[in-house]
This record gives C-alpha cells, structure tokens and sequence, in this order.
C-alpha cells in the first residue's frame, strides 16, 4: 500500500491481531500486572538498540546520550505513560511492529488462549507483550520520532479492529525515542498509585541496564527508582534469590521460576561474564525447526546480537547473556559466526553449563529429574552431534526401564546393577512406553531380571547409533540380532523351559522359511520367549527395528533390512503345528504366514498382506469348527 506520509491513515490489524487483542481486552489473564513489564521490556530494548547503532554512527545520540526509561502517572486523567530515549520508531516502524505480529508463535498462542488456558508465562513467551497493554486500557497512544529523523508519528488504537497513524507535531513527541500514553479502564486506575507503580516496575524490571524514573503525578519530579546497574557485573554475593528471579523473568520471557541458575566471570585469555537460566517449564519455541538458541550478546553492556551461537543447539532451552570485554563494539554478524574469541567463549560456556547440570545431577537429583523431564529430549540431540561431549552428556542422561517405574535411571546405576554374566546395556526403542513393556522381545530379559532401558524419544533411535557404548559396555537393541541370555541364570520364579527344542521343531522352523521366502531373512529358535510364540527381530549389522522405521517414514530408506523371525520352541502352539503330518502341509503354510502376521502385528505393523491374512484366518476358523 502506497499512502502520503503526511495524512492521518487508518488500517485494519491482521486478523491474528484482532482476535489477539479481543481476548487481552476481554482479559483472559487474571494477572494483568504484567503490562508494566512488558513496557519497560520494549522501552530498555529500544535503548539497547540504540546503543548499538550509535557505535557506528555516534551523531544519532546527539546531547542526549545516557539511555532512560520514564514512567508517568496522571491519576486524575486515568493515564500511565512509559517512555524511552531510544532508537524511536518511523511510520513504517509502527505499522510493522504495532500492527502485525511476524511471529510463528502468533496463532499458536491464540489456540492456547482461545483454548480458556489462563497462564500470564504465555504473553512473554509469545513476544505479544506490548498488546497486553490493553487489559488494563481501553485507548493506547503511541508517539515516537526514530534517531536522526526530522518527523514524528503517532500511533493510536481502541484495540477494536484497526488503528490511526497520524503525523505528530515536533513539540507534542520526544526529541528521540518512544512515548506510550496508556488511557486507562476505570478499573484499571488504581495503578496510577505511586506506591504500587513503584514496587510493581522494582519487581518485575528493576534490573534492565537502562535507568528508570518515576514522575508520580503531573509537575512532579522524576525520581530514580532503578540504576539500570547490570546485575551480571554485580558479585553473586550481593544478589538476592528474587533478584534473579526478576532478572530471568525479563531476558527470557518466562513468569515462572529458574530451574537453575548459572552466574560467573571468565577471565584470564578473554574476559567475559555470564549470566544464564535453565527454565522452570519449557519455552514455546522449544521444539522450532530451526532450532535456534536465545542467548544475548553484549560487548561491554551494550547488546549486540541475540542470533549468535553461543550453545550449541541441544541446550537452546538456557536463557540469559553474555558480556564480553573482548570483543570490538562494531563486531558484523558475518565476524560473530566466525570469530576465535567467540568460539573460545561457546566452548567456555558449554562446558560450564554441563559441569553446573552434572553437580545438580549429583547434589540435587529431584531438582535435577524436573530439569530431565522438560529437556532431556533436547539433551540427548547432544548425545548424536557432540562427540567431543558425549561422555559428559551420558553422564547427564536419564531414562525409564522395566525396572525403574516412573522414576528416571541414570547409566551409571544401571551399569552398577547389571546381572552377573550381562555384558551389554540394553535398550528397546519405540513410540509408546506401555506397548514397549508388553513387547515379546522383552519376556526372556524380564524372566532373568535383566533391566533394559525404554528408549520413546524419535532421537534415541539415533544417538545409540553414535554413542557405541558406556563405561566400557556396548549399547545392544533387544531388537536386534542374537539376545546372548543363555549365560545369565532365569530368575527362582520365573517360567522354567519344560523340554528344549526338538528335532520336529527343527524341521517345522526350516519349514516356516520355506513358506516365508524373502520375506524374513531367516527363522530361528528363540530364547528370548518365554510366554509368546513368535516376535522379529532385526539381523546383528543391520538398523535397529524402529530406527528403520523412522527413516522409512522420513523416506530416507532405500531398502529395508529383511527381518527375522524367531519363534519359541517351547511354545504349545508351536509344538502342536510341529506334530503335524504330511497330510497338513496346506493347513502348516497357513500356519506359517500367521505366525509372521502374528509377529508382525505385535511389533506395532500391520500384516504383510490383509487380504491374504483374513483368508488365512477365515481357513483356520472353519478348520476349527469342523474339527470341533
């Protein structure tokens, strides 16, 4: 849309917007304190932005170079105005940031909101915060003239469907930066109050790096109410609990409490401070595809960049920032990615945040098994793409087993209770837990004792194909090629074998792969059964069984590995199709493909051939009812 910039226009939001804005109207939050907050978020942002700029172009700071945030309070006129001295906002500025949201995060939010899920973390995690504005207004004013611009504009909106943009006299906005006039709801006007505004904007944004005043009421003074000190310059010593709660609620968007916190000074070759949180619930973004880390950088308190990579991707759920002494203020993006210090700092950090989660680990293992169940799964991406670190992310793995209920197991415990005889660490991989217990692979390993790890993540069907083994012992799908249980004693209770296999069995296993053919790569006598009669496995150098089912459903599978089939022995059905005569063949072929339907159907798949499979059953079924 082309329009004269000097008239007055008035557009439509988005349709996202609009239905965004109906429900903060319509205060679908309880809390709507976090207004406040998230003012003072845009406002320091905007001033960090401007900081930024004026490294190159230190004319756009002109005699106003100290960065601020202002808050007003007009009781009598039922206004709050929050403004900034920072990089301000042209006409084009504010109708892009004002009134779109380019956000993938957008509708999503929307579904959950519009689902009636009442939860003030959403509006930060989400980037809709400036909207918020409008659960405790009922018309939002903005007015801001971008650095070095000779024009100002003015915003305004009744959160109703669409918004004005006007052009602003000089004299009515500031010299720079960005003025938002809150007209408030009469049940909103009780935060005019000096008191609670003071201790609201102490609470929820006491430690922006940008100084904040206080006018209480119209000719008032301004009075300082935060320094704008960064806390991560301050000794650790000197910081309260809830000063870092406050802290991690404004860099990362979250309103609930830090799982862990990580606060340090590097120095020596580089020189850098480090101020990051593990996230009590999981950000929204967690699980984007472009799996994109959320770190801050700054060089010397100004903020550079959010899109550098100082994590590697499986720990993009750490929020918070860096400070670098070392780095030169007018760094370009195409520098930060390939910038020695820079990696020297990735490498620093990373290894820091792993040491501090071992310790958790070790000291705190219930703080640490809340950490496992929101993370653990972007944890284990580590276990594939980080060889360097791999040991140390073993380490820090946790699973569920057939032995650990709903509690998490770590490695090193199941190494320390293996079964005398056990020389492997095994594993089942699968897409539900509860049909992974009831899998017939597992009945020889649980008739032993033999604890084995249920593995229901899609990732671990690829790190256990990278990480061959742990304190000295393999990785081994019971899945997978030969169980090699014939070593370890079956349990005092568990079901003995009654006869061992015998040479009519032997014949009927050779028949079965004759009447398979290709299908299955071959047919053998299991001793990982004891109350089922067949299962499939997958040979010992090819994909695990699910693996190949994740690749074969991404279409990265050429051609699948044929399986085999193992059928118990001692299994009464087998030993009855194992007596029959010659007279049987037709009814023994029949047997034979539903025996590999059966095996098949309780790996999850579906039968080889359904019209054939109901033949088959439907033969088997008038058999019996002639027989009977």
């Amino acid at each position: 849309m082309t329009t004269d910039t000097k008239t007055t226009e008035t557009r439509a939001f988005e349709a996202d917007v609009s239905r965004l804005l109906h429900m903060m109207v319509h205060s679908v939050y309880s809390d709507k304190d976090v207004f406040l907050r998230e003012l003072i978020s845009n406002a320091a942002d905007a001033c960090e932005k401007l900081r930024f700029e004026a490294v190159s172009r230190p004319e756009l700071l002109a005699d106003d170079p100290k960065p601020r945030i202002s808050i007003s309070a007009d009781a009598d006129n039922k206004q709050i105005t929050v403004e900034d001295n920072g990089i301000g906002m042209s006409r084009d500025d504010m109708a892009e940031a004002l009134g779109t949201i380019a956000r993938s995060g957008t509708r999503a939010f929307i579904e959950r909101v519009g689902s009636g899920t009442e939860d003030t973390q959403l509006i930060g995690q989400f980037g809709v915060g400036f909207y918020s504005a409008f659960m405790v207004a009922d018309r939002v004013d903005v007015i801001s003239r971008l650095a070095g611009s000779d024009e100002a504009w003015r915003w305004s909106s009744d959160g109703k469907g669409s918004y004005e943009i006007a052009p602003a006299p000089l004299e009515a906005a500031p010299k720079r930066g960005t003025r938002v006039v809150l007209h408030l709801m009469d049940d909103a006007v009780s935060y005019t109050g000096s008191y609670q505004l003071e201790q609201l904007a102490k609470s929820q944004s006491g430690h922006v790096p940008v100084p904040i005043t206080l006018i209480e009421k119209p000719g008032a003074e301004a009075r300082d109410i935060a320094d704008g000190t960064a806390l991560w310059v301050r000794p650790k010593s000197e910081i309260k609990p809830e000063e870092y709660t406050d802290f991690y609620r404004g860099v990362a968007g979250q309103y609930d409490e830090p799982a862990a916190t990580i606060h340090f000074r590097a120095e020596g070759r580089q020189e850098y401070s480090v101020l990051a949180f593990v996230p009590g619930s999981r950000p929204f973004d967690l699980f984007d595809q472009d799996r994109k880390g959320r770190m801050k950088l700054y060089v010397r308190r100004v903020f550079i960049t959010d899109d550098a990579d100082l994590l590697p991707r499986y720990l993009r759920f750490v929020r918070g920032l860096v400070d670098s002494a070392d780095l030169p203020l007018n760094v370009s993006r195409e520098m930060i990615q390939e910038s020695p210090l820079l990696a020297s700092i990735r490498k620093g950090l990373t290894n820091r945040v792993l040491g501090d989660l071992a310790k958790l680990a070790e000291n705190e293992a219930d703080a640490y098994a809340k950490i496992w169940d929101n993370f653990g799964v972007v944890l284990k991406e580590g276990l594939y793409e980080d060889y360097e670190r791999r040991e140390q992310l073993l380490k820090l793995a946790r699973f569920r087993s057939t032995a650990s209920g709903e509690a998490w197991r770590g490695l090193a415990d199941y190494v320390a209770a293996m079964k005398e005889g056990q020389k492997a660490i095994f594993f089942m991989a699968g897409d539900d837990r509860a049909r992974l217990e009831a899998s017939p692979q597992l009945e020889g390993f649980k008739a032993r004792g033999i604890e084995v790890l249920l593995l229901t993540d899609p990732v671990d069907s690829f790190w256990v194909t990278m990480a061959p083994e742990f304190d000295g012992k393999p990785f081994k799908s019971v899945t997978q090629g030969v169980a090699e249980l014939s070593d370890i004693p079956l349990l005092d209770d568990a079901k003995k074998p009654e006869t061992a296999a015998t040479p009519e069995v032997d014949g009927f296993l050779a028949f079965v792969k004759t009447a398979l053919g290709d299908a299955v790569s071959d047919v053998k006598a299991s001793d990982r059964l004891t109350e089922s009669a067949v299962c499939l496995v997958a040979p010992e150098h090819g994909p695990d069984r699910q693996f190949e089912r994740l690749m074969n459903a991404a279409g990265r599978l050429d051609k699948a590995a044929k399986p085999i089939l193992e059928i118990n022995p001692r299994h009464e059905r087998v030993l009855a199709l194992a007596g029959l005569g010659e007279d049987e063949q037709a009814f023994k072929d029949d047997a034979a493909h539903l025996l590999y339907d059966e095996a098949r159907v309780l790996d999850g798949d579906k039968p080889a051939d359904a019209r054939a499979f109901s033949e088959r059953l439907a033969r088997l079924i008038a058999r019996g009812i002639s027989k009977g």
